[in-house]
C-alpha cells in the first residue's frame, strides 16, 4: 500500500461506517462523567469571575474616596446595606451612607485642600457557597488633610440581579495620627459616635483602642492549608475585654 492509501484508508473505513449507519458510542457512565467535569469547571470559572467582580468593587469605593465621589460610592450598596467606619458607630442603607460622607467628609468633589487618599491593599475575597453572599479582607493606608492612618476591612457582599454589591463595610482602625508629630507619640485612640455628625443608627458593633493598643479583628476566613478557623482574639489584645 502506498503512502497516500495508508493516510487515506482510516478515513475511508470511517465514512464507510457512518454511512451504515454503524457509530461509535460513548458508554453512558463516561458521558457522566465529562458532563460532571465540565460542570466542575463552569462553576470554578464562575468562582474566579465573582471573586474579581467582589475586589473591582472594593477597589471602586477606594477611588471614590479620593475624590469626593459621594453618590456614585453610595451606588455600590444594596439598599438595606450597612456602614462602620472606625467607632463611629452603624449608618443603615445606601442614603445614610451617602449622608455620611456628604455630611462628616465635605461637599462632593475634590477642592483645594482637601486630601482623603486611599490606598487598598492585601485583599482577600472568598465566595460563600451559595454563590450570592461574599467577604472581603483588606488592609488600606489612608491619608487625609487632617493626619494618616492604617485600617482593617472585613466587609460582606451580596450578588443582587447578578451585580455585587456592599451588604456591609466594616472598617475598624488599627493606627489613625496627626503627621507633625506621627503615630509613635501622637495617635487618636478612636473615633466615637458624637465625634463628628451625622448620628450613627445604631451604636458601635465593637469597642477597641488603636495604636499603641491593638485589635485584632476577626478573619472571616479558615486557614488555607488547615481548613481550622482561626481562633477569636485574645483578651489581652482586647478582644473579649472590649465587648465584641
Amino acid at each position: 500500500m502506498n503512502i497516500l492509501l495508508r493516510h487515506w484508508a482510516p478515513v475511508a473505513v470511517l465514512a464507510a461506517l457512518c454511512s451504515t449507519g454503524v457509530q461509535a458510542a460513548t458508554p453512558e457512565p463516561d458521558l457522566q462523567s465529562i458532563q460532571k467535569s465540565l460542570d466542575a469547571v463552569g462553576d470554578r470559572i464562575q468562582r474566579l469571575q465573582d471573586m474579581n467582580e467582589v475586589t473591582i468593587v472594593q477597589h471602586t469605593y477606594g477611588y471614590f474616596v479620593d475624590k469626593a465621589q459621594w453618590r456614585s460610592l453610595a451606588d455600590l450598596w444594596a439598599q438595606n446595606g450597612t456602614l462602620e467606619i472606625g467607632g463611629r458607630g452603624v449608618f443603615l442603607g445606601k442614603d445614610r451612607v451617602f449622608e455620611y460622607m456628604l455630611v462628616g467628609l465635605g461637599p462632593i468633589g475634590p477642592h483645594d485642600g482637601l486630601l482623603i487618599d486611599h490606598q487598598q491593599f492585601q485583599c482577600l475575597p472568598t465566595i460563600d457557597e451559595d454563590g450570592l453572599h461574599a467577604s472581603i479582607r483588606c488592609i488600606a493606608f489612608v491619608m487625609s488633610s487632617g493626619g494618616w492612618g492604617h485600617n482593617y476591612y472585613e466587609d460582606r457582599f451580596v450578588k443582587e440581579n447578578g451585580v455585587w454589591k456592599f451588604q456591609k463595610l466594616h472598617g475598624p482602625f488599627n493606627m489613625y495620627s496627626g503627621y507633625k508629630i506621627g503615630w509613635l507619640d501622637n495617635t487618636v485612640l478612636n473615633t466615637y459616635p458624637e465625634k463628628f455628625p451625622p448620628p450613627p443608627d445604631l451604636a458601635p458593633t465593637v469597642i477597641y483602642l488603636t495604636y499603641p493598643n491593638y485589635y485584632i479583628e476577626p478573619y472571616d476566613y479558615p486557614n488555607p492549608v488547615t481548613g481550622k478557623r482561626m481562633p477569636p482574639p485574645s483578651p489581652r489584645a482586647g478582644g473579649v475585654d472590649f465587648g465584641r
